[in-house]
């Protein structure tokens, strides 16, 4: 009678610890579990702010472009004047000679 007594103590003290191992294990999986709620919302903002930083990277590069290309047709104008010029001194030579 006396081991079955101290086999029930042992089973009672073993169920208690793993009561209190079950109650920790679920206070741990609930911090997980907002925690990741925690880490996909953040993962949604940072996909969100990605996506409009790539925007005005797209939007900075077509300025730029344009950007480019003006000052290309800016140049081509300003060159086409000098040869004008150019051509104008040389016929005012020939006509002098």
């Amino acid at each position: 009678m006396a081991d079955l007594s101290v086999t029930l103590s042992e089973i009672e003290t073993k169920v208690r610890k793993l009561i209190a191992l079950k109650n920790q294990l679920e206070a741990e999986n609930s911090k997980l579990v907002q925690r990741n709620e925690d880490l996909q919302l953040e993962i949604e903002i940072l996909a969100t702010e990605n996506t409009e930083l790539k925007e005005k990277i797209n939007n900075l590069v077509i300025v730029n472009t344009l950007g480019n290309e003006k000052e290309v047709g800016e140049s081509r104008q300003l060159i086409k004047a000098l040869v004008k010029e150019i051509d104008n001194c040389v016929a005012m030579l020939n006509a002098e000679q």
